[in-house]
């Protein structure tokens, strides 16, 4: 593979290479948006000053830069540099490259293997690197976009050390910006407002807002300056950083839950239009908000079941766009409504107890007898029928003699259960006036 930091690339071609190839930095000094790995006491920097690197995992979203630093590390450190990507390599692709890096141990080189996308490798594959990693004939940089923690096997991560990539925020992206006009010598023609809006299409991501800024910079005739209207006709909006079966949709439902439990309706609302925006399909979202509903409000407020199961049925019957906002009710009502997770706590308990008692039988006195034997062995002896008792409530035992009555459910004292709380301590005091155990 060339080399892109190469100095003997001709100079009409290297001048034809897109603008987030010509400003990759060309030191570790240079990166920007992740001083905390990259800066004078960040890990990378404090390892390349101790001369020892180890395998390492590079996580984080796309464009910030885990190529480029893993190129770097390998020049400061003095070693052979190869990169493969586990999109378009296989089995004969390693076996090759790890008989590279033992010829080049033997000549006394070690090699810096750069594996992108390593999530992507299956079980297999992924545990044909231990060895190498063992024996030091390569120190692996994996690089991925996925949460290390799922996707890569234990055995690899317990032999490499993690570290976070972070998205970049405005003001690593507006140094960015800055480079390219030095590199390109002209201002990017776009007014304040535009150049804000640029800043946000490339949602954190380095590269993507270089090649916003090549596509303007093509775009504008001599003298012209984009407003945010036109900047929105020369570049396509890109779309947000999010896939519904990884990361970006776990974080983000992880949000929206969180925001409806702490009570706070615009961050459930604003999470929630996110992964509209991020086309997440509604009706997933109807079923989340009714896990909500029975986890986070419970009794608290039985309404809200019935709001949210109501929400789903409307989009279910209205359709996009107009079903969105039965939904966005349904979240607000949450978010609003009192908290309770006193039936999540007791059911939770409740199948513990279940699990670790076995096939207990239940009392005897609450089983039906509807044979003469089952008569004569006390089914149903002494049962009281609880309508036809002082308070409509007799207070006796239902569960199996040899547990003994239980608690699971204690309701807090909010909303719908403050009402059920001094109902259940009713019925204690009538059980301990009756002596009923």
């Amino acid at each position: 593979m060339s080399d892109l930091f190469a100095s003997h690339v001709p100079k009409d071609i290297a001048e034809r290479r897109p603008l987030a190839d010509r400003l990759r930095p060309k030191n570790l000094s240079e990166v920007t948006g992740q001083e905390h790995l990259t800066g004078e006491d960040g890990v990378l920097a404090r390892m390349i000053s101790a001369g020892s690197l180890g395998s390492m995992i590079f996580w984080g979203p796309p464009g910030t830069g885990k190529t480029t630093v893993a190129r770097l590390l390998s020049g400061e450190a003095g070693l052979a540099f190869e990169q493969i990507s586990a999109i378009f390599s296989g089995v004969a692709d390693l076996k090759k490259v790890f008989e590279g890096a033992r010829m080049r141990r033997m000549e006394g080189r070690q090699t810096l293997l750069f594996v992108d996308e390593i999530h992507r490798f299956n079980r297999a594959q992924q545990d044909s690197f231990l060895p190498v990693m063992e024996d030091g004939t390569v120190i692996l940089v994996g690089a991925t976009t996925e949460n290390p923690s799922f996707e890569l096997n234990a055995a690899l991560l317990s032999r490499a050390r993690v570290l976070t990539f972070k998205s970049h925020d405005e003001d690593s992206i507006e140094t960015l910006l800055k480079r390219a006009e030095d590199t390109e010598a002209k201002p990017l023609p776009l007014d304040g407002n535009a150049r804000a809006a640029l800043i946000r299409m490339a949602d954190g991501d380095g590269r993507a807002s270089l090649t916003l800024a090549e596509e303007v910079w093509r775009a504008a005739r001599a003298g012209e300056v984009f407003d945010t209207e036109g900047l929105a006709r020369i570049v396509q909006r890109r779309a947000p950083v999010y896939d519904k079966g990884q990361d970006g949709h776990y974080n983000l439902i992880s949000a929206l839950h969180k925001s409806v439990r702490g009570s706070d309706p615009d961050a459930a609302l604003y999470y929630l239009c996110r992964m509209f925006d991020a086309g997440e399909d509604p009706l997933y979202l109807g079923r989340r908000l009714v896990r909500m509903a029975v986890e986070d409000i419970g009794l608290a407020d039985p309404q809200a079941l019935v709001i949210c199961n109501a929400a789903k049925d409307a989009y279910d019957y209205l359709g996009s766009p107009e079903g969105e906002l039965a939904l966005a009710q349904a979240c607000v009502y949450l978010a609003t409504a009192p908290k309770s997770n006193g039936v999540y706590v007791a059911y939770k308990a409740a199948m513990r107890a279940a699990k670790e008692h076995g096939s207990l039988l239940p009392p005897k006195h609450i089983l039906n007898a509807p044979t003469k034997l089952m008569k004569a062995e006390g089914y149903n002896e002494g049962y009281r029928y609880d309508h036809d008792e002082p308070d409509a409530f007799s207070g006796q035992n239902y569960f199996p003699e040899k547990m003994g009555r239980q608690q699971y459910y204690d309701p807090p004292e909010r909303g719908f259960e403050r009402d059920i709380k001094k109902r259940l301590d009713w019925w204690s005091k009538l059980r301990r006036e009756r002596g009923e155990p």
